[in-house]
């Protein structure tokens, strides 16, 4: 009986994925279509060799001129469904090949959906930064003994959520603004009911630009952080000093993005309202991150590896470095998410608010998704 329940749920699974894939399919068909013909009625272009993957348009521009590579953008991200447009400076038999994402070495512009709550991110989301709002849970073994408990759950639940996005004038660079907001807390697995620890709260109002393969990303942002209960009462005949640590500031970053799947990206961010006010003002963020451009077609997986190092005022500008490998899903079809499974590593001083002071050092294993 149990081995039949288990066939059929199985067979199940299998029949919703393969449904799946074939109306991705299905759906990539119609959108190669639908672009081919507007192209060809709006711009008396004839691209019919246009490839379709997962929503994203690949535009062979090897032979456009720049107003018609701006024209066919436009026209090509405004038909439904589409997610992107990938303008690739390459011709109409290697495009073929880049939408199969088997030979992807050329670094690609894209041009994103416009207008209210639209697809999509013009800065894409920081691999390795332990304090980017996004859903994750992950276990982390501490090998210092200064943090609460050596091993610990980590979970985050925000996310970045773009609520209008434009082109600058007749151009395939774009703007966008929205929200960006996050929740951070770690669970002391060694305690008798997995005491809460600490908490982060971040929310902030943001603003972003893309033009080709550059994109920054700049914030209003506010963080407060909170010890648990339990983590609390523990606490109760010892000397921790609790900090009521709160603060406004803005921040900015800068990102490039280089052939072959490889990014670098640098900012700084400063403090104007701070509690304790003794807080020090200023501290930079900079890291590399690598998406390999060749993807598993078979579970729709590409390898990933990132580091994020920050330097802080606070901590006489010593390096935190945050380091994370391993691989991610990216069917857009499948409700648009992407899920990333990682092993990962700190040294530092803690990201987790209340122990700002604290240097640790950790080696862990997480599942991130990204809407």
């Amino acid at each position: 009986m149990m081995n039949s329940i288990r066939l059929k749920t199985l067979a199940g699974g299998l029949l919703v994925a393969t449904s799946l894939a074939q109306a991705s399919t299905a759906d990539d068909a119609y959108i190669a279509g639908y672009a081919a013909a507007a192209l060809k009625h709006d711009l008396k272009l004839d691209l019919p060799a246009l490839v379709v993957k997962d929503g994203v348009i690949t535009l062979p521009a090897a032979n456009l001129s720049d107003s018609e590579r701006t024209a066919a953008s436009k026209t090509l991200s405004e038909i439904p469904g589409v997610n992107a447009v990938k303008i690739a400076e390459i011709s109409e038999p290697q495009a073929r090949v880049a939408g199969d994402g088997k030979a992807v070495t050329s670094v690609d512009s894209l041009v994103m959906p416009t207008g209210l709550l639209p697809a999509g991110h013009l800065f894409k989301p920081l691999l390795a930064d332990p304090r980017w709002a996004h859903f994750s849970a992950a276990y982390r073994n501490y090998q210092s003994h200064n943090f609460d408990g050596r091993d610990i759950a980590s979970v985050s639940f925000g996310e970045t959520i773009p609520f209008y996005r434009a082109n600058f004038g007749h151009s395939t660079a774009q703007w966008e603004t929205g929200i960006q907001a996050g929740v951070f807390s770690d669970f002391n697995l060694g305690a008798s009911s997995s005491d809460l620890v600490n908490t982060d709260f971040i929310a902030s109002l943001y603003s972003s630009v893309r033009a080709g393969q550059f994109s920054a990303f700049g914030r209003l942002y506010h963080q407060s952080s909170h010890l648990g209960d339990e983590f609390l009462l523990r606490k109760l005949d010892t000397k921790f000093e609790r900090v009521n640590l709160s603060y406004e500031g803005v921040d900015l970053k800068l990102s490039y993005e280089l052939p072959y799947g490889v990014r670098i990206y640098g900012g700084g961010a400063g403090l104007f309202h701070r509690e304790p006010a003794a807080l020090k003002k200023w501290s930079a963020q900079y890291g590399i991150e690598f998406r390999s451009p060749w993807r598993l077609d078979f579970a729709a997986m590409r390898p990933i590896i990132a580091a994020d190092i920050k330097n802080y005022e606070e901590n006489n500008w010593s390096t935190d470095i945050s380091a994370r490998a391993g691989v991610e899903f990216d069917n857009s079809k499948v409700l648009g998410r992407k899920l990333q499974l990682m092993i990962e590593y700190f040294n530092g001083y803690t990201p987790s608010g209340q122990f700002y002071k604290d240097k640790v050092e950790y080696v862990g294993l997480g599942a991130h998704y990204h809407f």
